[in-house]
């Protein structure tokens, strides 16, 4: 068959497969394997019932009164900002790096920071960074040495009552995943706050009680300028906001029969090298319905942990009914990034885990890993330009190979191969719809969007996806394929939640979201700082019991899973008081976990617990009244 060259905008994609976790190295993926039992999964909706979590958005009501911030004036985008192409496929490109001397380096930004006390004997500080014409601006924090109990905050002045706060464990414990992923850069060092939609971003960062402004080593080099309007419009932007996209969009909202689907579906905001870019991705069932927040989009959108890191994701961007040019008031944002798991560029596929819990109402699509057949009816809903969610309709027209041939270019050939081809009959897609996925007959997904040519003025011109069952033999199903529903019997891990004493400089662990919540709302002066780790629920072969004291004179937990020493300390400690066992972990190296670090404080006679190594190396090069007594025991970095 004569080959045919398709423009997409955006990255080059990357030469070779990267498996990232969960089923060793990667190599060279073929056509689809013989599997003994093709899955079919039905898809599920999130319930009211689940744990959201902790959101990171604060009310200063709750904080103390924000400290003044230094100024940091840019002045407008002096380069021409990169305008995308109409009607092209890609990450839509909708920011751009721009370099900040005054905080180019951890000197400079410590000048910028003017410190004032806190209530609990800490220091607090901020700088406000602005931008002319600037649409929004993320920060590109590069976060060398954070101390202990040290929390940054992100807000506008503009609207300070709200407040996104994150702990500086939780910074550092991302930076620490982009290096294990490979990338020790400035880019994987770097952080990036959410994006609020504001030309002015303030960075707050409060130290605790004994903690020296010099201990810190952060900087902003960097920001993402954003150019275009991403934020949820007023009523005065909505019709110069919303249907942006090209005039044969079809509004998802109209199209009932995919009531479910389209909740499945997020926009996707994304930093790489410092440009800001906006995708399509969905949420994907398992074959246990777990929860789990697998997500699936594009290789040549996300590729690399340290872009997984920066993800934000758009929910419910949509009408709130049919051709309203309106945008529903569900609409809600997810900030805390993702875990890569898988990337390829053989099928253009990539497989993450959200760092948050999807909304209420989020729907886990189905999935099916079979080769579908030649003129199956296919849907694919996406968001064009950014826009709000759109649907395409048409068949499956066969299947075909498509490789690479420069960064913009591709080639597709052939009639067998891992994508497939796509003719729509109403619709099509842009820049911002790569990564969608494609829904045989608007029920279950078989691929996602790699790129195409169909356009308004020529709709029936060729898209091309991903096959999902190629991916799903060669990797997907190490995650999505797992026999029965996990239960505590059977080794569920569970997330430990940490929270941190400023005042005394302990922590306090729970596996318990009802006592996570109560501490947050009762007990003001333990700051929580994100999942430490995961355990497990129940025992299981090779893992022992840790056990949870508490000290009734000081008030701190103290964590053992030595039986010895938990039989010594109530022997001779009548203070602590034993409340039981707090969840099961390894004693040893052997089962493949995570150390976790434990130090006594000297002065305060309390411990310490971490599972960051440059946590651990931070105290004990700059904290002397910790004294390190190495590993407690050995948990898990995952679920």
């Amino acid at each position: 068959m004569k080959s045919n060259m398709f423009a997409r905008l955006g990255w080059g994609f990357a030469a070779a497969a990267a498996l990232l976790a969960g089923c060793g190295g990667g190599g060279q993926e073929g056509l689809a394997q013989t599997s003994s039992a093709v899955l079919q999964v039905d898809g599920w909706v999130q319930p009211v019932s689940a744990d959201q979590g902790v959101s990171n958005v604060k009310s200063r009501s709750m904080l103390a009164s924000p400290p003044v911030p230094s100024l940091v004036s840019l002045g407008a985008l002096a380069e021409a900002k990169a305008t995308p192409a109409g009607g092209g496929i890609g990450p839509r490109q909708v920011g751009v790096a721009r370099d900040v001397a005054a905080t180019r380096a951890a000197p400079q930004t410590l000048q910028q920071f003017r410190w004032t006390p806190t209530s609990s004997g800490g220091q607090v500080a901020a700088i406000s960074f602005s931008a002319e014409g600037a649409y929004g601006l993320r920060l590109g924090v590069v976060a060398r040495k954070l101390p202990p109990g040290a929390v940054m905050r992100v807000y506008s002045q503009a609207d300070a009552a709200s407040v996104f706060q994150i702990a500086g464990h939780e910074v550092m414990q991302r930076i620490e995943r982009n290096a294990q992923a490979g990338d020790t850069s400035i880019d994987g060092q770097t952080w990036w706050s959410p994006d609020l939609g504001s030309h002015e971003v303030t960075l707050e960062l409060e130290l605790p009680a004994g903690v020296a402004p010099d201990a810190v080593d952060i900087s902003v080099p960097r920001v993402s300028h954003i150019f275009e309007n991403l934020s949820i419009p007023t009523e005065g932007e909505l019709t110069a906001k919303i249907n942006e996209s090209a005039s044969c969009q079809l509004d998802a909202s109209c199209y009932e029969a995919y009531a479910n689907q389209r909740n499945a579906v997020a926009r996707m905001i994304f930093t790489s090298g410092g440009g800001t870019y906006v995708c399509t991705g969905t949420l994907l069932n398992d074959a246990q319905s777990s929860g789990t927040p697998y997500f699936l989009t594009a290789n040549h959108c996300i590729s690399t942990q340290t872009e997984a890191s920066s993800l934000q994701t758009d929910w419910f961007y949509r009408a709130p009914t049919c051709n309203s040019r309106t945008l529903s008031s569900a609409t809600t944002k997810r900030l805390n990034g993702a875990v890569l798991l898988y990337a390829t560029d053989v099928t253009d596929t990539a497989l993450l885990k959200l760092n948050d819990t999807p909304p209420a109402g989020a729907f886990f699509a189905g999935w099916d890993a079979s080769t579908q057949a030649t003129g199956a009816s296919v849907v694919g809903l996406h968001h064009p330009r950014g826009d709000l969610l759109k649907v395409s309709i048409g068949a499956l027209n066969s299947l075909t190979s498509c490789t690479a041939t420069s960064g913009t270019q591709f080639q597709c050939v052939g009639s067998s191969g891992n994508f497939y081809r796509v003719n729509w009959s109403q619709g099509t897609t842009e820049g911002g719809s790569s990564g969608s996925a494609l829904f045989k007959g608007g029920t279950q997904v078989i691929g996602t969007l790699y790129g195409g040519s169909a356009s308004c003025t020529s709709i029936s011109s060729p898209e091309f996806y991903g096959r999902f069952d190629v991916a799903y033999n060669t990797a997907l199903k190490n995650w999505l394929s797992s026999g029965q529903p996990q239960t505590p019997s059977s080794g569920v891990r569970v997330p430990v939640y940490r929270f941190f004493n400023g005042t005394t400089g302990a922590h306090f662990f729970t596996t318990s979201a009802a006592e996570r919540d109560n501490t947050i709302v009762n007990f003001p002066v333990f700051n929580y700082e994100g999942i430490a780790f995961y355990a497990q629920a129940a025992l299981q072969s090779g893992n022992s019991a840790v056990y949870r004291f508490y000290g009734l004179t000081g008030g701190a937990h103290f964590y053992t899973i030595n039986p010895a020493e938990r039989d010594s300390v109530q022997r001779s400690n009548p203070d602590f008081q034993l409340e039981g066992i707090a969840w099961y972990a390894m004693p040893s190296a052997a089962g493949g976990g995570i150390p976790v670090y434990r130090f006594y404080r000297l002065s305060k006679g309390v411990h310490f617990y971490t599972t960051s190594p440059s946590e651990r190396d931070f105290i004990q090069a700059s904290m002397p009244d910790y004294r390190y007594e190495g590993v407690a025991y050995y948990a898990w970095a995952n679920q």
